[in-house]
């Protein structure tokens, strides 16, 4: 495809002055337009070497408020991030609502750059298109503006421009002997840029090829682009508002699957047999912890369940014997205000632990399909489409080679109304009681419905849900602790 682009456009320097302040002072009115309607934008700058890119992006930031972007290059990754699933850095880089995101370069080195260099297999690489198509979809689906841009030259012309910054002081270390080794890969690199573009352009995050001879057209055409964008989003905005105003009635489960009333809660372990047991266990863990560190394999360990269903005890047990330099207990409380100015799966994105160690999540991101669910803390749209989000989250984890365990710690009504009296009762026990306990209690059947719908529809043979009996303590944390040794024998 792109050895078609007709790279002779170009734009006299009088018909650039001409359009050019009427359109940055549009472009200017837009950005102020989308950080107040809440619309994130993500722009990204890919192309070979002296494409222009650093110019573009240059030229683009001055009629914007610099308050409001923030200009992330991207090299190839370091030793250290690599030891991360690939898109977990870029998470971390996404615009909270209202903000742009400038990506100089991005996560299509992944299926460029390393692809070109052989650092990836082709499995590898052809994984990656899909995680990367996952990724955008998500960030589109929370009410992001994507715009990506592939700037092309010729080689002839990318080898005049190497000539010509070799030939200035200032500018001679922008190209050295990596630099003419992608030249003379020039054939390669388009190859691989022309199926990059073919398998992500989508209408949600689509390509928009800049024929980058004339450096005056390209910057008007980034600019005219750039419009229509922002001009799109906010239409697209607008009638979502007006849908949103709209009352939507409650969304029941479609599938009636009914996990949880198949649960055999009178399952119990005596106290002997568990003291015995536990400590095995326990010392079983910290020895695979050392192991996982020595392989560089990083452990996940979601726990969810009825309030009082006992996670803290259970994750306790779990983390007592381990070296706490090799693991993380993270407690998930209600959203933050700049968490709630990004997707929803940003805030855990930059939890996961780099490889050879261990995240245990006190609650995680099945509260977009729970409480939030639940309360309309988001709409049944948002909440929908998480069940898929969801799943490819794990699986770009899961393909890294996390191991994934997830627990559902499930009591019956009676005994989680026991152990809420005993809180009541007891002094140092008080504080783990609260208002909320007793409003989600009386929601217990929606609760129900919400929970039978995430696992049947979360649970995969990459991140499978483990349901933990737990109106025994005993039962439920050998259970727990075994399921966990098991998951990380198996992957060893």
């Amino acid at each position: 495809m792109l050895e078609m682009v007709d790279l002779k456009k170009e734009l006299s320097s009088k018909e650039f002055k001409k359009k050019m302040p009427d359109l940055e002072r549009r472009v200017s009115e837009l950005q102020r337009e989308c950080k107040d309607k809440g619309i994130a934008t993500i722009l990204v700058f890919e192309g070979l070497e002296a494409a222009g890119k650093g110019t573009c992006i240059n030229r683009l930031m001055r009629p914007l408020d610099p308050r409001g972007f923030k200009v992330n290059p991207i090299h190839p990754p370091t030793e250290v991030e690599k030891m991360w699933p690939f898109l977990i850095r870029f998470w971390k880089l996404l615009p909270a609502r209202g903000r742009i995101s400038i990506f100089d370069r991005s996560w299509y080195e992944r299926v460029l750059g390393q692809r070109v260099r052989k650092e990836v297999g082709k499995s590898e690489y052809l994984l990656a298109f899909d995680e990367i198509l996952a990724f955008e979809r998500q960030q589109v689906d929370d009410g992001a503006a994507i715009v990506k841009f592939w700037l092309h030259i010729s080689k002839k012309e990318q080898e005049q421009r190497f000539r010509a910054l070799e030939k200035v002081k200032a500018t001679s270390w922008k190209i050295g002997r990596q630099e003419w080794k992608k030249h003379q890969q020039y054939e390669k690199y388009i190859r691989a840029a022309d199926e990059m573009i073919e398998r992500t352009n989508t209408a949600g995050s689509p390509w928009v090829v800049i024929e980058a001879h004339d450096r005056e057209y390209a910057i008007l055409k980034i600019f005219e682009v750039l419009r229509s964008t922002w001009e799109n989003a906010l239409k697209a905005a607008a009638v979502a508002a007006k849908k949103a105003s709209v009352p939507q009635e409650p969304v029941q489960s479609a599938h009636n699957i009914t996990v949880l009333s198949k649960l055999d809660l009178t399952q119990k372990l005596p106290k002997k047999e568990y003291n015995e047991e536990i400590v095995k266990l326990k010392d079983r863990i910290r020895l695979l912890e050392y192991e996982i560190y020595r392989r560089r394999i990083p452990v996940v360990v979601c726990y969810e369940g009825c309030d009082a269903a006992g996670k803290g005890g259970n994750i306790k047990r779990l983390t007592e014997n381990l070296d706490p330099r090799g693991y993380e207990v993270v407690p998930i409380a209600a959203p933050t205000k700049d968490e709630l100015a990004h997707h929803y799966l940003w805030r855990f994105a930059g939890c996961i632990p780099k490889a050879g160690h261990f995240t245990i999540f006190d609650r995680t991101w099945y509260g977009r399909v729970m409480v939030e669910r639940i309360e309309g803390f988001c709409s049944p749209n948002a909440w929908q489409r998480a069940y898929r989000e969801i799943n490819e989250f794990e699986a770009h984890l899961a393909n890294f080679g996390v191991v994934m365990v997830k627990f559902w710690l499930h009591i019956d009504q009676d005994e989680q109304l026991r152990r809420f009296k005993e809180r009541e009762k007891i002094a140092w026990k008080q504080w783990k009681l609260t208002d909320e306990d007793w409003r989600n209690r009386k929601k217990w059947p929606r609760y129900e419905v919400a929970i039978n719908d995430m696992l049947s529809k979360c649970s995969t043979t990459y991140a499978p849900w483990t349901i933990i009996e737990a109106n025994d303590k005993y039962f439920a944390r050998v259970k727990a602790l075994r399921t966990v040794v098991r998951a990380i024998e198996k992957r060893l």
